[in-house]
């Protein structure tokens, strides 16, 4: 993506976070470009899923600015933010299902509170992004309790995609699966991102992930976005925590990794 062809689908400028005396982000400032896959990585404490939470509208920053798509969702009036929160999905580290609803139930949650089409095409609708996210049809019958960790995780996204997103939010992806299902996970993010022309904003702490489907990645330090670019750049940043994060065994071990797969 060259540079003339870059376009910020988001744009937060000045942000603070604070809870009580505890300050989390403050004067923060990020872009995320259309049509990447941006990885928020960090230590622990350093705010990435209160970042993700702030964007989509579940956490009121203390100040700063945050634009989606050019419409200021801080201050916009209602039947405007809502048009815009359509147009992003999110799927949370534990899925958030609706623990007494069928997949497909929950996958149609989203398209019976905006969209006026009838049930039987909601229906196929969600059938259809249940297979997109490679559920067999009769996981649409089961209850989230009756799933797997993998099959919960990919059920949350095929509700994330129900109303057809431009931008998909992702919290720690891959948390609590093994290598070969994070890796599968990893495969089908990227696949859906290029089909579907996604921009992705996942926090997480997988370096296999990383390496794997990130175009760029914004590391969380000192209350800000310390630094932020292509996986690569991050070895020559003279800070301790990203040293350590992108230059250790196990970051050694997911570039030899995502070449192999590469090769």
């Amino acid at each position: 993506m060259g540079s003339t062809e870059k376009e910020a689908i988001i744009r937060v400028r000045g942000l603070r976070n604070q809870f009580g005396p505890q300050v989390v982000h403050d004067n923060l400032d990020l872009d995320v470009w259309k049509g990447e896959v941006l990885g928020i990585v960090g230590g622990s404490g350093t705010g990435k899923s209160v970042l993700l939470r702030t964007i989509v509208g579940l956490n009121k920053p203390a100040a700063g600015s945050i634009e989606v798509s050019g419409v200021d969702v801080l201050n916009a009036p209602e039947s405007e933010r809502l048009t815009i929160e359509k147009s992003w999905g999110v799927a949370f580290q534990d899925g958030a299902l609706f623990s007494s609803l069928t997949v497909l139930q929950n996958v149609m949650a989203p398209m019976r509170e905006h969209l006026k089409i009838s049930v039987p095409l909601m229906r196929q609708l969600g059938e259809l992004k249940i297979s997109l996210v490679g559920l067999p049809l009769f996981s649409c019958s089961k209850f989230p309790s009756e799933l797997s960790g993998g099959m919960r995780k990919r059920a949350a996204l095929a509700r994330a995609l129900a109303l057809d997103p431009a931008i998909v939010f992702l919290d720690e992806p891959t948390a609590g699966l093994d290598p070969i299902g994070a890796a599968a996970y990893d495969d089908l993010i990227r696949e859906l991102q290029q089909a579907l022309g996604l921009t992705v904003f996942m926090v997480t702490h997988d370096l296999d992930s990383l390496y794997a489907i990130c175009d760029r990645v914004a590391v969380l330090a000192e209350k800000r976005v310390l630094v932020e670019g292509p996986i690569g750049d991050m070895t020559t940043v003279d800070h301790p925590w990203v040293q350590e994060y992108f230059t250790g065994p196990r970051a050694r071990a997911a570039q030899v990794k995502s070449t192999a797969a590469r090769d």
